[in-house]
């Protein structure tokens, strides 16, 4: 483990799903930080000690279905709306009442729902990578199967309970490398490649993955981390995400377009698809968040953000963490 990790709490602490996984470090005002897929607490390992340092008390979450928290059986259990339970139950499992939030990935999406639907606990929220796109429109699995023509998106790959299962569990730690290779900065397919985000009729997303390389930022023991807790969980909790997204779509139908309006934050980056495909929702900012302090594009930096640019990401985040209100 990463010497920026040590010197923290571990601790488990009761939520509707059962019990959610964190680790704590600093005291001062809450921080929650919320992984992505397919990640862990552990994405946040640089993050910890600088928001401590800050005078902060900085929280990292195992999400429901991942690492050491709660694995519901019922694929009902992983949609939106019960993660942000999660996110509330914990804040009040530690004694507060409110909590800035940060997300990446798909806990950028938490994230922002969470501010949404209790901004009651949650009164600042900050987006990497994912922005904040209101629900509205068709259904999301009917728009996602008519992406990519004779190929497949990978979120539509997701779908089927068991599919991609396959494909990850024989090797997950090859299969991860693999991913995380494939959405970092230094060792992306090059342009005009074909793009690891679609799986070719009858094939699986790993023929699309660099092979035999790790990105400057993930040494061989930090990919030993996420291996370890993936082959012990298997993948189908932290799947049950992609798969609830029509529940999600359904259960969310009274926040139709509605904006979020506590201060807020977003850092994306310049090579990252999740910011180049939502540009439309980046332009949208003004009216989807208009409590904005800034929205930054970290120039020649991939989908792991906090993990590829660490000090910029730490510098941002604590620079309008200070800026909020007390």
């Amino acid at each position: 483990m990463s010497q920026q990790a040590t010197d923290v709490t571990h601790r488990l602490v009761s939520s509707p799903a059962g019990r959610i996984h964190l680790v704590e470090q600093g005291t001062g005002p809450l921080v929650l930080l919320v992984h992505g897929f397919p990640e862990s607490w552990y994405s946040w390992r640089h993050q910890l000690p600088a928001l401590a340092a800050a005078g902060y008390r900085a929280v990292a979450v195992d999400v429901r279905g991942y690492g050491r928290s709660s694995k519901p059986g019922d694929p009902d259990a992983y949609r939106m709306l019960e993660l942000v339970e999660d996110n509330a139950a914990v804040v009040h499992a530690l004694g507060e009442q409110s909590a800035v939030i940060v997300g990446h990935d798909w806990g950028a999406t938490i994230a922002a729902n969470s501010a949404l639907v209790r901004p009651d606990v949650f009164r600042a929220v900050g987006l990497l990578s994912v922005p904040y796109a209101p629900r509205g429109g068709p259904r999301p699995c009917e728009v996602l199967a008519q992406m990519g023509g004779d190929e497949e998106f990978y979120v539509s790959y997701f779908q089927e309970p068991g599919r991609a299962e396959s494909e990850i569990e024989p090797d997950v730690r090859g299969w991860l490398a693999g991913f995380y290779a494939a959405l970092s900065a230094d060792t992306m397919p090059a342009p005009g490649a074909p793009g690891p985000h679609f799986v070719g009729r009858g094939g699986t997303l790993r023929e699309r993955f660099p092979a035999g390389v790790l990105p400057d930022w993930l040494g061989e023991d930090d990919l030993d981390v996420y291996a370890r807790e993936f082959e012990r969980t298997g993948l189908s909790g932290a799947l049950g995400r992609y798969r609830n997204m029509d529940r999600d779509w359904e259960d969310l139908a009274e926040y139709d377009g509605a904006a979020i309006t506590q201060p807020s934050l977003f850092i994306g980056g310049s090579l990252d698809a999740s910011t180049t495909w939502m540009a439309d929702a980046i332009e949208a900012y003004p009216t989807t968040l208009p409590a904005l302090a800034s929205s930054y594009i970290l120039d020649g930096c991939g989908h792991w953000i906090q993990q590829e640019r660490p000090a910029e990401t730490n510098r941002l985040l604590t620079d309008w963490l200070a800026s909020l209100p007390a």
